[in-house]
């Protein structure tokens, strides 16, 4: 596959913090960001600008999810507390305090009615999307829990954790079927195939790993120069991008698990700091990526001055 032409089409500025959180917006054209400044904006992904949305939080925001069909948006901090906004009345309806540290990820269950959140003290916690109550919440190490995946089918949790593990809870019980070895340090990402074919994990170690659906793995790549923070997928599944704490973002073939480009400084004006989190959304396909040197930079990618997406998946 040759080398897709990549354009960088805005950098959005205005935290003033490091940015840890990405999430879809109340609109298809709209993505919201947290940061440690306390805040979450909303951002016009047409414009480039922001577009009227903010909320200040007690505490650096770390995580977020935005349930547009309850009209709710969930925040986690770096105190350990889910904030819960009514995004039709723009206003706090709830605070639960489901952990002692940090909530590094955030993630729905819709078809079982549940939420679950991966805390920087070893634990996970399930709830419920309906009540917003707490239903259980479970010890898993004595690291921190990173990174959170929903099988396509809706099923199967992945759970990265800071002893190296990859857990795979059955839903809707909750019940650990799996724990596996797969990062030499801590597991901090994990994210499955679109068709369910593969999961994905990447890791302090700096390696991007490959799973079978018998948990067995496939492929170890040396990735990066640094931890992986991130990953996600083309709305198309035609790609994955990784984040990481090179300041790298790097493009992949998902059925050769080689690289396509990759997203640096140097060439493409990206990051100056670590890369914290990666969107790619549905809207133009624009991925977005931020991380500690504040910014969210958006990308284009282009191939013969069509969208490369759009043209492997033979859409129109």
């Amino acid at each position: 596959m040759s080398e897709p032409v990549i354009r960088k089409r805005y950098s959005l500025t205005g935290h003033s913090g490091a940015v840890y959180a990405l999430t879809q917006g109340f609109t298809p054209g709209q993505i919201l960001s947290g940061s440690s400044d306390r805040f979450i904006a909303s951002w016009n992904m047409e414009t480039g600008a922001q577009d009227g949305f903010t909320a200040q939080l007690p505490a650096p925001v770390y995580s977020l999810l935005n349930l547009r069909e309850k009209q709710l948006l969930l925040a986690g901090t770096g105190a350990g507390s889910v904030h819960f906004i009514d995004t039709e009345k723009r206003s706090e309806i709830k605070i639960l305090q489901l952990h002692t540290a940090a909530v590094f990820d955030l993630l729905a269950a819709p078809a079982h009615g549940l939420f679950f959140s991966a805390g920087g003290d070893g634990q996970l916690a399930v709830g419920d999307v309906d009540t917003l109550e707490l239903l259980k919440i479970r010890k898993l190490c004595t690291g921190k829990v990173r990174g959170l995946a929903l099988h396509p089918q809706g099923n199967l949790l992945a759970v990265a954790s800071g002893d190296g593990n990859v857990r795979i809870f059955e839903l809707p019980a909750v019940t650990e079927i799996a724990c596996f070895a797969a990062h030499a340090q801590s597991a901090n990402c994990v994210s499955w195939a679109p068709d369910g074919s593969f999961l994905l994990s990447g890791g302090k170690d700096a390696h991007l790993n490959v799973w079978n659906e018998n948990f067995e793995r496939i492929e170890s790549i040396p990735a990066h120069n640094y931890a992986i923070y991130s990953i996600a997928w083309s709305p198309d599944g035609n790609y994955f991008a990784t984040g990481s704490r090179d300041k790298t973002v790097k493009i992949w073939d998902p059925a050769t698990r080689n690289i396509i480009v990759r997203l640096n400084r140097e060439r493409f004006n990206g990051h100056h700091n670590s890369v914290n989190r990666l969107l790619w959304t549905d809207y133009h396909d624009l991925l977005i990526s931020t991380g500690d040197d504040r910014a969210l930079l958006a990308w284009e990618i282009h191939d013969e001055g069509r969208n490369v997406l759009k043209a492997l998946g033979l859409r129109k």
